[in-house]
């Protein structure tokens, strides 16, 4: 990629929460928006988990920063499923990622699914939820990927996994 991201980062300084995912979806790196594939739960798991007062369409993507949230990606190159991201591609893509996040300085850091945060920290033992490492001065917590292709999740086990975070 020539530095460009293909989806634009939904970001500002000082967020609450930076909500991110491994890399864009095909439609969404074309609609422009996050969340925009169709089996995705991401939109729906926001709203019932408390993050947004109703439930955004993902080209209302932008609303999150009134309610102090920020979307971006450790990857800018999308592809039709995450797991076609290799591990080198996160590990050079991990100072740019990096910079973005010291520079806009959000509260915490929500990875969405355990992959990234995985390559990025070196660790394969991770649980659910806050993590000890920090990313730059961010607190990392880790919460399962909303991807209608992850069925290992329930909606209620994403909602309360999220909520969890919320309350936190």
């Amino acid at each position: 990629m020539n530095g460009r991201a293909i989806l634009p980062d939904v970001i500002a300084d000082d967020l609450a929460v930076l909500f991110c995912g491994i890399n864009p979806g095909l439609e969404a790196a074309t609609t422009g928006h996050h969340f925009a594939g169709r089996g995705n739960r991401f939109w729906q798991v926001m709203h019932l988990a408390g993050f947004t007062p109703v439930r955004l369409a993902p080209d209302q993507d932008r609303t999150l920063l009134r309610h102090g949230y920020g979307l971006t990606t450790v990857v800018a190159r999308p592809s039709a499923r995450a797991d076609q991201v290799a591990a080198a591609e996160l590990l050079a893509s991990a100072g740019e990622f990096e910079r973005k996040v010291a520079g806009h300085t959000p509260r915490i850091v929500a990875f969405l699914g355990k992959s990234a945060w995985s390559v990025l920290s070196g660790r394969r033992d991770l649980e659910w939820g806050p993590q000890p490492a920090r990313l730059a001065a961010s607190a990392v917590w880790l919460l399962p990927n909303p991807s209608g292709r992850n069925r290992s999740f329930t909606l209620d086990r994403l909602v309360g996994a999220y909520r969890a975070l919320r309350q936190a």
